[in-house]
């Protein structure tokens, strides 16, 4: 899960682009390789930054710092009519004449272009979810404060002016908002209360060390008016807006292939797809079954579930524990010669931010590829809310057992997230710098917990203890479930085929998931509909595996393999495959 900002598949590109050198773009290798190089420059300077100031901070471009984007109607508008005068101009590049890292470079800005195209002119999300506008500023603030790329004081001056414009954003959207979908606006409203303690606690306090007194008068008064505005705005969607939300949050199967296919560069029908996830999960569900005999035969699966997600630290033990995963998987790694790893530096654990807490239990937060300052990484990991009863805590914590944790630290950080992360140093191509896709990324992070386990790291963990190696195996298999269950829930729920309620069943039922998590994962779905990209992608990279070992035979060599795929950023399985294997052959 990434974090949050007015266009989805931007911050995506930028949540995913960390630790790279500022490079801008590779050698040209081919006659129309200066042109494209010379275009692609044009885009990013003249309109995607400077149109996405958020994004830039985010990205380490600090000359953007003191801007905000424009929500309004007519932004979004001009928006749209300057990304199809930037598609003509991109399809226009005859790509006989790139080499073939500029061919992919090509698809991928053309894509990104259509992407964005899609959810601004066609979906229009703009106008149909209130959280894009309070989630979206309390955004732009934490990426002034949530590294220290400059000096307090100078921090908190653009932080000002900033927040001087998030007022108009707020009202911008009372004028956009049309006849949301009721899960959009309780979403957004079970957001804001966390949003407003964010600038009342979170963001003062990230300013403590500022010095002058005069920026420190300007900040109170511009943030007591941010938060005065939240507050105006959580009390106009409750009395207002949410009565006449009955909007539908399903994007329809048109848009959801149209969304698939720019953003994973994946056009299998989505029938089939629903096939391909199905086998997977009754494959995942039968060796659920077997490891959990194998633990207790006295025992159902799902009461043996129940014990392993009793089987969790205290809330204060939490990051803690997560923490001391990473000596023994970076150990493993290196033993086994999984994958090198770039960097001895090791990421920092933290509490997720409040405006990510309501649709993600843990992500990884890393630095843009052109800072260069403060390159520090953030694994975030959701805690439960102290005011919750000890049930409740209890069924939230669920997810957080010993062995899921032990899988959650391999997706995020070794050798999942971070990793390839690290990797982006290499990387000597603004395009595949900035832009990529999540079946790449979030498809290795899962294909890593797989991966991991068949190269024998329960038996490393725990070389004299059975029982503990199949509760390891258990967890992934849990988290298996739940992405395969995200495939179906995403695919049925926006092309009318499984309800809200549906879903949740679905998630608790098949993917052997909690009430809890059903609830919040369904909740995502709704505006994260191809949510499907984490099992899309491992299965991606499985077989593109498969190929490359029988074409190599004896000669093949995983972290060769491994280091290979790394090298090729995280762009869609389509071009790293193209890349690898030099054809088009199909991805699943």
């Amino acid at each position: 899960m990434f974090k949050r900002s007015k266009s989805l598949s931007l911050a995506l590109s930028l949540a995913l682009a960390g630790f790279a050198s500022v490079s801008f773009a590779a050698e040209p290798t081919a006659a129309g390789d200066p042109a494209f190089v010379k275009l692609a420059d044009h885009y990013f300077d003249d309109f995607y930054f400077p149109n996405q100031p958020t994004a830039a901070t985010s990205a380490g471009l600090h000359q953007y710092d003191s801007q905000l984007e424009d929500y309004s109607r007519k932004g979004e508008e001009e928006t749209v009519k300057a990304l199809r005068q930037w598609e003509a101009k991109f399809a226009a590049i005859d790509a006989g004449k790139l080499s073939e890292q500029a061919h992919g470079d090509l698809e991928l800005v053309l894509a990104n272009i259509r992407g964005r195209l899609l959810m601004l002119d066609q979906v229009r999300w703009w106008e149909t979810n209130p959280d894009n506008y309070s989630s979206g500023i309390t955004g732009s603030a934490f990426t002034l404060m949530s590294r220290k790329f400059a000096s307090p004081d100078d921090r908190l001056k653009v932080l000002i002016e900033r927040e001087k414009k998030m007022p108009q954003v707020l009202a911008e959207a009372r004028k956009n908002l049309k006849n949301p979908p009721k899960i959009y606006t309780e979403i957004a409203l079970e957001q804001l209360p966390g949003l407003i303690d964010f600038f009342g606690k979170d963001v003062p306090s990230a300013f403590t060390e500022a010095t002058d007194a005069k920026l420190k008068e300007q900040f109170a008064q511009s943030n007591a008016a941010v938060i005065q505005a939240l507050k105006d705005y959580q009390q106009w969607i409750k009395t207002d807006l949410l009565p006449r939300s009955h909007g539908d949050f399903r994007i329809g199967a048109d848009a959801f292939r149209k969304k698939l296919a720019y953003d994973e560069m994946v056009d299998t029908p989505l029938d089939k797809l629903v096939a391909i996830d199905m086998e997977d999960m009754h494959r995942n569900q039968a060796e659920f079954a077997k490891v959990a005999k194998e633990l207790d035969p006295k025992k159902t699966p799902a009461q043996v579930l129940a014990e392993l997600g009793a089987d969790h630290p205290e809330r204060a033990q939490l990051l803690d524990t997560f923490r001391g995963t990473f000596a023994k998987l970076i150990d493993f790694i290196q033993s086994h010669h999984i994958i090198s790893i770039p960097s001895q530096v090791q990421p920092i654990l933290e509490e997720t931010p409040p405006f990510e807490r309501a649709t993600t239990f843990a992500s990884m937060d890393t630095p843009g590829p052109f800072e260069k300052v403060a390159k520090e990484a953030y694994f975030n990991v959701t805690l439960p809310d102290p005011s919750w009863s000890k049930q409740e805590t209890d069924e939230f914590m669920a997810q957080f057992s010993y062995p899921v944790i032990n899988n959650v630290a391999v997706h995020e950080a070794y050798p999942g997230h971070y990793v390839q992360f690290l990797w982006m140093h290499d990387i000597h191509d603004r395009v595949r710098q900035l832009l990529g896709s999540s079946s790449n990324a979030e498809g290795w992070a899962h294909y890593s917990e797989q991966m991991m386990l068949d190269q024998g790291l329960a038996q490393a963990m725990y070389p004299n203890d059975v029982h503990q190696q199949q509760r390891l195996k258990l967890g992934q298999l849990q988290d298996a479930l739940l992405r395969n269950a995200r495939f179906i829930a995403g695919i049925k729920m926006h092309t009318g085929q499984m309800t809200f309620e549906q879903a949740v069943d679905f998630f608790v039922k098949e993917g052997y998931q909690s009430h809890a998590v059903g609830v919040v994962e369904a909740k995502r779905g709704t505006s994260d509909p191809t949510y499907l990209y984490y099992t899309l992608g491992k299965l991606q990279i499985l077989k593109l595996r498969q190929d490359v070992m029988a074409r190599q035979g004896k000669d093949f060599n995983l972290e060769q393999f491994h280091d290979a795929f790394m090298k090729q950023g995280f762009a869609p399985i389509k071009i790293v495959r193209r890349a690898m294997l030099h054809d088009d052959s199909p991805t699943l």
